[in-house]
């Protein structure tokens, strides 16, 4: 039998936070022990890696939540794995047609011109007489907020995978600052991403890039998919969602227009006011406005859209892998750092309930972070954390994700 190391890192669980708050116990325990090779592992070693038995360790962080082989390193290199090493060989992925039912040309033509009327107000927004610095740091701000308190935590990690609880106040708060992003309504929106994991890079997929990229990046916005045009999508995926008469009257009175229409005179209003005080000109103070207004609604919501998108093409595409999952799922470090942790995707799905999609040290996940904090205030209750058994599989082996939705059963 071969020798090999083992690493354990313990950290404190999410349940030793007693109402949110830290209570007890260290952030890590480390020590390094060995054990004996077993044969399963010895043969993925040198499977994955082509190294022979005895330059392979079987190393096992649960820290982290995460198991692998890597070769043996120096001791002085050990603890530090590049991102080459995590890549898991793939077969190269067969083309998939277009889901059941979509003609390429039978366009939405509502969508086009809303999508093509904010590209052209966002583009606009840097010509001269419209931009001002002060438009883009509102706009990098709220594309930072909105992005990571309305789509990644409410959207995507509380409503669509039910990682988290909060009080219903802050939670139909965060959904108000989702719909801003002119991303759906909350419903629909749940509704198509949990089709997505179920059917995940087969043709169902609502936006696989197996397809082609533009099509997963935006083009399945733009034309219309019957199975995502029929009500039994929201009976088959987002019934628990419309139970809360606060989401069935977003779907039944378009609110989700009137918060976007709403929000242009609000900030046109707030910029104006804030130059006027300053001691602008009334028109000075006008053209202020305007710029705020066009920064803060059209480049904000067009940087949070193709932040979202790139989620749905780039991360199933390029990248590294951390689990064998059987969709074709990466971690992408670009994406998951201009997305607050959403590039993870992984990992996400791998483990799709968990609240946290960053799995290791460099895998930075702000949103995770925002829940720690607002566990901590007592505001974020029953927080999934990664499932302790991903770290327990044999390497390499391969993980069963689709034909699920990623939310529990009723």
């Amino acid at each position: 039998m071969a020798e090999c190391q083992s690493k354990h890192d313990t950290a404190r669980p999410v349940s030793a936070f007693q109402g949110g708050r830290p209570g007890g116990g260290s952030w890590e325990n480390k020590q390094i022990c060995s054990k004996v090779y077993t044969r399963a592992h010895e043969n993925s070693c040198i499977r994955s890696w082509g190294y022979s038995a005895d330059n392979c360790v079987w190393r096992r962080d649960w820290y982290l939540d995460f198991a692998m082989t890597t070769p043996r390193r120096p001791a002085t290199k050990a603890a530090a794995l590049v991102a080459a090493d995590l890549v898991l060989p793939l077969a190269v992925p067969a083309r998939l047609p277009l889901p059941a039912g979509v003609k390429p040309f039978r366009f939405n033509w509502p969508h086009i011109l809303v999508i093509s009327a904010y590209h052209a107000a966002a583009l606009l927004a840097f010509m001269p007489g419209y931009f001002s610095w002060s438009g883009l740091v509102v706009a990098l701000l709220g594309t930072h907020l909105c992005g990571l308190f309305g789509i990644n935590l409410c959207y995507h990690r509380l409503l669509t995978h039910r990682g988290l609880k909060c009080p219903k106040w802050l939670e139909h708060a965060m959904v108000i600052v989702a719909m801003s992003c002119l991303q759906e309504t909350p419903a629909r929106w749940v509704a198509v991403h949990r089709r997505h994991h179920q059917f995940a890079d087969e043709q169902p997929d609502p936006h696989s890039p197996l397809a082609n990229f533009f099509w997963a990046h935006m083009g399945w916005i733009l034309v219309n998919q019957p199975e995502l045009a029929r009500l039994g999508i929201y009976q088959r995926y987002a019934k628990d969602i419309l139970r809360d008469r606060f989401y069935l009257a977003l779907e039944r009175n378009n609110w989700l227009a009137w918060i976007n229409l709403g929000q242009m005179p609000l900030f046109f209003g707030a910029g104006l006011a804030v130059a006027w005080l300053s001691g602008q000109t009334p028109g000075a103070a006008a053209e202020s406005g305007l710029s705020i207004m066009m920064f803060a609604v059209f480049v904000r919501t067009v940087l949070v859209w193709h932040i979202t998108w790139a989620v749905n093409s780039v991360t199933h595409l390029w990248g590294y892998r951390n689990y064998e999952t059987d969709e074709d799922s990466r971690n992408n470090f670009l994406v998951g750092f201009i997305s607050n942790g959403e590039g993870w995707h992984n990992n996400h799905h791998a483990d799709p309930r968990s609240a946290r999609h960053g799995h290791r040290r460099w895998e930075i996940d702000n949103t995770w972070l925002t829940i720690r904090f607002l566990a901590w205030l007592g505001l974020a209750t029953d927080v999934v954390a990664p499932n302790a058994h991903l770290a327990g599989r044999p390497p390499g082996s391969r993980l069963t994700t689709r034909g699920t939705t990623g939310v529990p059963a009723e």
